[in-house]
């Protein structure tokens, strides 16, 4: 009868054994993830710039009273850490426990040029599970509305964007990326230089009630309408690369 238990035993966990290599090899329970992850934790460096950070990019009704806009992009910044000086130190111990990899910047302007937004995208090693608690810090606690949370502005010399540097930050958005381990930012401001005393977060700015200058000026829209368009595309590229490895 021990002989027999040892051999049960002993089937069990050759069994137990294989069945865990299979595991292995098929994406086992704990290493399940949404549909895109893996393709978007790449994305960063695997996608063409033009793809990341289109040489314009149009806005359907994404400006004040519904207006088309069209902007042009000036710069792109290499790939960079997630550091202090790219980002801000409070939005950097945010981003923390999401294990933060890499962000990419580009600044564009207006087809007038009087206004120059900064872009960037932060990718992270996150599960879903702590993309949704960033979400919720960032929308249920208000920290995506919190000034210290304001990402760096990226001046581009040579261009409408030169003087653009962090006392002209007028307005600014910051979100996660829906079902992606992502977040994605913008801030905006003035092309002649101006400093802005107090900036204001896209969504407050872009009420038809306010009238601070960032509202006056339409700079809450652009935030948010550059952010919109440069995540929606990173969305399709990833969704592609993920039917693709279907």
């Amino acid at each position: 009868m021990a002989a027999g238990a040892c051999l049960v035993l002993g089937l069990g966990l050759v069994g137990g054994a294989l069945a865990g290599v299979l595991l292995a090899r098929q994406g086992g329970v704990g290493d399940q993830q949404p549909p895109g992850y893996a393709e978007a934790r790449t994305a960063w460096h695997s996608t063409p710039v033009d793809t990341l950070f289109p040489r314009t990019v149009k806005g359907t009704r994404l400006g004040p009273g519904g207006a088309d806009r069209v902007w042009n992009r000036l710069t792109v910044a290499p790939d960079a850490p997630c550091s202090a000086a790219v980002l801000s130190p409070a939005l950097v111990a945010t981003l923390q426990p999401t294990g933060c990899v890499r962000v990419v910047r580009a600044t564009y302007t207006d087809a007038t040029a009087t206004d120059v937004i900064t872009v960037g995208l932060v990718f992270t090693d996150a599960d879903a599970a702590a993309m949704s608690t960033l979400t919720g810090q960032l929308v249920a606690e208000g920290r995506d509305e919190r000034a210290d949370h304001m990402p760096h502005a990226l001046p581009a010399p040579g261009t409408p964007a030169a003087r653009f540097g962090d006392p002209q930050r007028a307005s600014w958005h910051l979100a996660t990326v829906p079902e992606l381990p992502v977040l994605v930012y913008a801030v905006s401001g003035f092309a002649d230089g101006r400093p802005v005393a107090t900036p204001q977060p896209a969504a407050q700015a872009m009420s038809h009630t306010q009238t601070t200058v960032p509202a006056q000026a339409g700079l809450g829209h652009e935030a948010k309408g550059v952010a919109d368009r440069i995540e929606r595309g990173l969305r399709m590229t990833v969704s592609a690369a993920t039917k693709d490895r279907a």
